[in-house]
C-alpha cells in the first residue's frame, strides 16, 4: 500500500510540475520567503555533508553551494520532472537523485551513512506522509547533526481575507500548511534527546524550525 501512495504521489507531482517547472524559480520567488534565511542561517562547516530533501528545480541547492564551497552537497526528490531541470542546472558535484522523502537511505543513494545538514523548504507542505518524512530525515542525520526546515505557516498575523486567498491559491498546487509543525518538531526532539528551535516569520506567513540530533 505504501508504495502505491508514493507512486501515485510521484504521478501528481510530474502533472503538477511538468510545465511549472520551467516557470518555477521566476514565480516562487514572490512568495516562498525565508529559504535564503534558511540557507544564511544552517551555516555548515567545511567538509560537512549537506542534503536537499524535495530539492524540487535545485534552486536552493545552487545557492547554498555558492555559500558554502566546502561542503558537499545533495539533493533528492520524488518529481522527475524537477530533477531534469535541476540537473540542467547544477554542477555534476551535486548529487542528484529520486526518491521520496518518507524512506529515502542516504546510504544507497549517495554513499553517506549521515549528513551533517538536512533541509526542507516549503517541502513539508506538499507531503502527504508529512510527519513520516520529517521523522525520516531526523533519522538521516549524522551525530550533532541539524534538520532546518521552513515552510507555510498560519498567517496569524495577517488579515481573513488574505488567508482565505492564500490558503485557496496554495490548494491549487496541492500546498497544505503544517499548522502543528512545531508540536511535531518538538516530539521529534522529545524522543531522540535533542534539541528545537522554532520561530515564526513574516507574521506567520511563514515559520522555521530545527531540531538538532545529540553530538
Amino acid at each position: 500500500m505504501q508504495g502505491t501512495v508514493q507512486t501515485a504521489h510521484a504521478s501528481l507531482m510530474d502533472q503538477t510540475y511538468r510545465h511549472q517547472r520551467l516557470i518555477y524559480d521566476v514565480t516562487r520567488k514572490y512568495y516562498l520567503f525565508g529559504r535564503d534565511r534558511l540557507i544564511a542561517e544552517m551555516v555548515p562547516r567545511d567538509g560537512d555533508h549537506v542534503l536537499e530533501v524535495a530539492c524540487g528545480t535545485g534552486r536552493n541547492l545552487q545557492l547554498a553551494a555558492q555559500h558554502y564551497p566546502r561542503c558537499q552537497f545533495y539533493g533528492l526528490d520524488i518529481s522527475s520532472q524537477m530533477l531534469e531541470t535541476a540537473r540542467g542546472k547544477l554542477e555534476e558535484k551535486i548529487q542528484l537523485a529520486q526518491a521520496d522523502a518518507c524512506n529515502f537511505d542516504g546510504e544507497q543513494l549517495f554513499g553517506r551513512p549521515g549528513f551533517d545538514r538536512i533541509f526542507i523548504s516549503y517541502g513539508v507542505s506538499m507531503i502527504p506522509e508529512w510527519e513520516a518524512a520529517i521523522q525520516h530525515a531526523y533519522g538521516q542525520l549524522a551525530p550533532g547533526g541539524e534538520l532546518h526546515i521552513v515552510d507555510f505557516s498560519d498567517q496569524g498575523g495577517w488579515p481573513k481575507m488574505f488567508q482565505v486567498g492564500l490558503n485557496r491559491w496554495l490548494a491549487k498546487f496541492h500546498v497544505s500548511p503544517r499548522r502543528d509543525l512545531q508540536a511535531v518538531l518538538k516530539q521529534i526532539a522529545q524522543s531522540n534527546s535533542g534539541s528545537v528551535h522554532h520561530r515564526q516569520l513574516y507574521r506567520g506567513y511563514a515559520q522555521y524550525g530545527i531540531v538538532r540530533r545529540p553530538g
